[in-house]
C-alpha cells in the first residue's frame, strides 16, 4: 500500500503545484518565448519543473530523510533545481549550468556513495577512483541528454517516464525496497505535470524539471544494476535509457564536424528532424515513444542476457532509427499529409451519433463509475488503517476545497477522485489469485466495457467535448505502459495482479476525465459518490 500511497501523494502535489507557478510564472520572468529553433507560436510557463520536483521529492523526503544515501539525492536534487530555475528565469548559459550539475553530481558521488563500479565487457570491478569518475561524467551525460531531449509537448517528460517504468518494475522484481520509492515518486510528479504538457502544452518543465528528470534516471540507472540487482547486465542500461542518450551524442558528432561550437543549439535532434521531414507535432512523439518503449522493454526483457547480445540488440535499434532518418533527409522524402475529412466523418455517423454514439456511453459511465466506488468501498473484504487514513484526508479535501480560488478547488477535486479511484482499485489487489476463476471473468468484462465506453465516447463527441478531450501523445502513452505491462505480466513470469492493477487504474481515470469534463458542476454522480467511498472507507477501516 505505501508505494501506491507515494505514487499518488506525488501526482497529488505535482498536480496542485503546476497551475500554480503557472500564475506565478510572468512575476517570475518564466516564460518560454518563441524563436527559430522552437515550435510553439506564444510564450508559454516554464515551470512544469516545479510540479514533477516537488511531487517527486515529497515522498522521498517523507519516507527516506533518514537514510544518508537519499538525503545525498534530495540535496543534490536541490541544488540542481535551483540551477536550473535560474537558468529558467535569466538565461545563465553553459557553463554556470554545467556548475549546478558537477556540484549535484558531486554531492551524490562523494558524499551519497552513488558509483558504477563494473562495465560491460570487462572483467572485474573497477579502481574506485576511476568508478567514481566515470560516474560523475556518466550522470552529466545523462543530465544534458534528457535536458536537450525536451523540445516537443511531452517528449522528455514521456520518454523519462517510460524509462522508469521499467527501472520500478525491475525494483519490484527485486523486492522493491527505497529505491522504487524514488522510482515511483518521479513517476508521480511526471503524470501530474504531463496533464498539463501534452499537446497543445500550458506549460513546460524548463531545465528545473529536464535536469532533474536526466539526473533521477541516471541514478536510478546506477542503484538498480549495481545494488538492488546486480545481477543484471550493465549494457543493459544503454536500453533502459534509450533514445536520449545515443541522440545527444549523435547531435554532438554533427557539431563537431560541421565545426559548431558544442554548446550552440541547433535543429540536429531527433525531433526536430521528424519534423523537418514532414511529421507533425503529435506525430514525431509518438514515434518517439513507440521507439522508447520497444528499446526499454528489450532491456527489461534481456536483463540477464549476455553483454555481447544486448549490444547488437541496442545497434541494431540505432541503426534502425538514424538510417532510415538520414536516408530520408538525402533523398529529400516528406511525410504523406491527408485531409481530415471531417465533413465526410460527420456524414458517416449522422444520426447513430447524436443519438446512441453520443448518449450512450455517457450515460452508461455516470451511472457505472459512481456505482463502482461505493459497492468498492463498502464490500472490500478489509480496509487497512492507512486505507482509512486516506479516505479520510480525500473526504476533507472535498469539503474544504470551495474555500480556495476557482481553478484551485476544481484541480483539488480532480485530485480526490483520482486518489479514491486508485485507493478503490487497490483494494481488491490484496486478494490472493485474483484473476483466477468466474470473479477475473467478471472483472475483465466490467474494466472492457468501461474502456470501450470511454473510447466511443471520445470519438463521436460533439466537436465542443472533442476539443476538450482530444487524443494526444499522452494517451498512446499510457497505452504503451498498459501494453508493456499487461505483456510482461502474463508472458514473462511477471506479477498479473499487478499488471491488471495498472490497466484497471488508467481505464477508471480516463472514465473519471470525461465525466468531469461532462458535468462541472461541484455536486454531480462521480464527486458525490468518490465522497461517499471515502467516508466509507474512514468508517470502516476504524470500525
Amino acid at each position: 500500500m505505501i508505494y501506491l500511497i507515494v505514487l499518488v501523494l506525488a501526482m497529488a502535489v505535482s498536480l496542485a503545484v503546476v497551475p500554480v507557478m503557472v500564475k506565478v510564472a510572468p512575476h517570475l520572468g518564466m516564460l518560454d518565448k518563441p524563436d527559430a529553433r522552437k515550435v510553439h507560436a506564444r510564450p508559454i510557463a516554464r515551470v512544469g519543473g516545479w510540479g514533477i520536483v516537488i511531487g517527486a521529492l515529497t515522498p522521498v523526503i517523507w519516507l527516506l530523510h533518514d537514510q544518508p544515501l537519499y538525503q545525498a539525492y534530495v540535496l543534490g536534487a536541490l541544488v540542481l533545481f535551483l540551477f536550473g530555475v535560474w537558468d529558467d528565469a535569466r538565461q545563465i548559459g553553459h557553463w554556470p549550468k554545467f556548475l549546478g550539475q558537477i556540484l549535484a553530481v558531486g554531492i551524490l558521488v562523494f558524499y551519497g556513495g552513488v558509483e558504477v563500479t563494473r562495465l560491460p565487457f570487462l572483467e572485474g570491478p573497477l579502481p574506485p577512483e576511476l568508478g567514481r569518475a566515470f560516474t560523475v561524467v556518466a550522470l552529466i551525460g545523462v543530465i544534458n541528454a534528457l535536458n536537450h531531449s525536451d523540445g516537443l509537448d511531452g517528449l522528455a517528460g514521456g520518454e523519462s517516464l517510460l524509462s522508469l517504468a521499467a527501472m520500478a518494475l525491475l525494483c519490484w522484481l527485486a523486492g522493491g525496497g527505497a529505491t522504487l520509492v524514488v522510482a515511483l515518486a518521479t513517476i508521480g510528479g511526471l503524470l501530474g505535470f504531463l496533464r498539463y504538457n501534452t499537446h497543445p502544452a500550458r506549460v513546460f518543465m524548463g531545465d528545473g524539471g529536464s535536469q532533474f528528470l536526466g539526473y533521477t534516471v541516471g541514478f536510478m540507472a546506477i542503484q538498480l544494476v549495481h545494488v538492488v540487482d546486480p545481477r543484471i547486465s550493465p549494457a543493459a542500461v544503454a536500453l533502459l535509457l534509450g533514445l536520449p542518450v545515443v541522440d545527444i551524442l549523435v547531435v554532438l558528432k554533427r557539431r563537431i564536424q560541421e565545426r559548431r561550437n558544442w554548446f550552440q543549439a541547433t535543429r540536429n535532434h531527433v525531433h526536430h528532424r521528424l519534423l523537418d521531414l514532414g511529421f507533425v507535432h503529435q506525430e514525431s512523439v509518438v514515434l518517439i515513444y513507440s521507439f522508447q518503449t520497444l528499446v526499454v522493454a528489450a532491456g527489461v526483457l534481456l536483463r540477464y542476457q549476455p553483454d555481447w547480445l544486448i549490444a547488437l540488440v541496442w545497434l541494431a535499434a540505432m541503426i534502425s532509427v538514424f538510417l532510415p532518418l538520414n536516408l530520408a533527409e538525402r533523398l529529400g522524402w516528406r511525410a504523406p499529409r491527408r485531409a481530415t475529412g471531417e465533413g465526410a466523418i460527420q456524414a458517416e455517423v449522422g444520426r447513430l451519433r447524436r443519438s446512441f454514439l453520443v448518449a450512450m456511453p455517457r450515460r452508461f459511465l455516470e451511472i457505472i463509475v459512481p456505482l463502482y466506488l461505493v459497492l468498492g468501498a463498502a464490500l472490500a473484504p478489509t480496509v487497512p488503517k492507512d486505507v482509512g487514513l486516506l479516505g479520510a484526508i480525500v473526504a476533507a479535501l472535498f469539503v474544504v476545497e470551495p474555500v480556495f480560488t476557482r481553478n484551485l478547488h476544481t484541480t483539488l477535486r480532480r485530485i480526490g477522485i483520482y486518489v479514491i479511484l486508485a485507493t478503490i482499485v487497490f483494494i481488491p489487489q490484496q486478494i490472493p489469485q485474483v484473476l483466477q476463476g468466474w470473479r477475473g471473468m467478471l472483472q475483465l468484462a466490467f474494466f472492457g466495457l468501461v474502456g470501450l465506453a470511454v473510447a466511443i465516447a471520445v470519438r463521436f463527441s460533439p466537436r465542443r467535448r472533442r476539443v476538450e478531450f482530444e487524443s494526444t501523445a499522452m494517451d498512446f502513452l499510457m497505452v504503451f505502459l498498459m501494453f508493456v505491462g499487461l505483456v510482461y505480466g502474463y508472458i514473462s513470469g511477471g506479477d498479473p495482479d499487478a499488471a491488471l492493477f495498472l490497466v484497471k487504474l488508467i481505464v477508471l481515470w480516463y472514465a473519471a476525465e470525461l465525466l468531469f469534463i461532462e458535468r462541472r458542476e461541484r455536486w454531480n454522480p462521480l464527486t458525490f459518490s468518490a465522497l461517499a467511498a471515502s467516508v466509507l472507507l474512514a468508517v470502516r477501516s476504524f470500525y
